[in-house]
């Protein structure tokens, strides 16, 4: 359900906060004061390290499995923005809470990059025309680019990883740019909780008939 999800939104962004309370002192840029500069390099290095972790989403099966789930949607709204495994979110948590400590900067500095990455990640799955977005993609990530991250073919969806900044895809050789024929995976779109958590540990050419067996529900 979506009031579950806002619960492992919630929990994501006070986790980090918690953490970076606690180890603020410590870290790469633990030695800067606050000021522009150090929000500017944390805000890089959060971003950078959201990259790294959607790249290897997709590159290791492990991941995969999770992740695939919120690729599984086969309509591209701001509410693709909750579907999420919940393993995959609390792997992204752990990650998220080491690279916290690793960068060391004040919580409420970590809390409002959150917010902000959180803000991308629904502005990414809204079904929306952007004002010059041809222009605006070269410096942020954008719908229609995002919408790309979600096309039926692997070979298109395995890019795009960025969350916020478009450097990273350039950088890195991951930018498409293209429209996608179709969004979501070959998957049996979940109905419930249940047949969304067991997405991840079912295969691909099973799932059509173990979807029958479990039972349905309201979303």
């Amino acid at each position: 359900s979506h009031g579950f999800r806002l619960i492992l939104t919630a929990l994501r962004a006070s986790s980090l906060f918690l953490v970076a309370q606690q180890f603020a002192s410590y870290g790469l840029l633990s030695g800067l004061s606050n000021g522009p500069v150090k929000w500017l390099l944390a805000f890089a290095f959060f971003d950078l390290a959201i990259f790294i972790w959607h790249y290897a989403s997709h590159k290791y099966e492990y991941l995969w499995r999770f992740h695939k789930v919120h690729h599984s949607d086969k309509c591209f709204s701001v509410s693709t923005g909750f579907r999420f495994h919940v393993f995959d979110l609390f792997l992204e948590i752990i990650y998220k809470c080491v690279f916290v400590v690793v960068i060391g900067v004040d919580a409420y500095l970590v809390l409002s990059i959150e917010i902000i990455e959180l803000f991308f990640i629904f502005f990414h799955h809204a079904n929306i025309r952007v004002p010059n977005e041809a222009a605006i993609s070269q410096i942020i990530i954008t719908p229609s680019l995002h919408r790309t991250h979600h096309s039926t073919l692997r070979s298109e969806h395995d890019s795009n990883y960025g969350i916020v900044l478009a450097i990273w895809d350039r950088m890195f050789g991951t930018r498409k740019e293209l429209v996608p024929a179709n969004i979501g995976l070959d998957l049996i779109e979940a109905e419930n909780f249940i047949q969304l958590f067991s997405l991840a540990f079912i295969t691909e050419r099973k799932i059509r008939q173990l979807m029958g067996w479990i039972p349905k529900g309201k979303k």
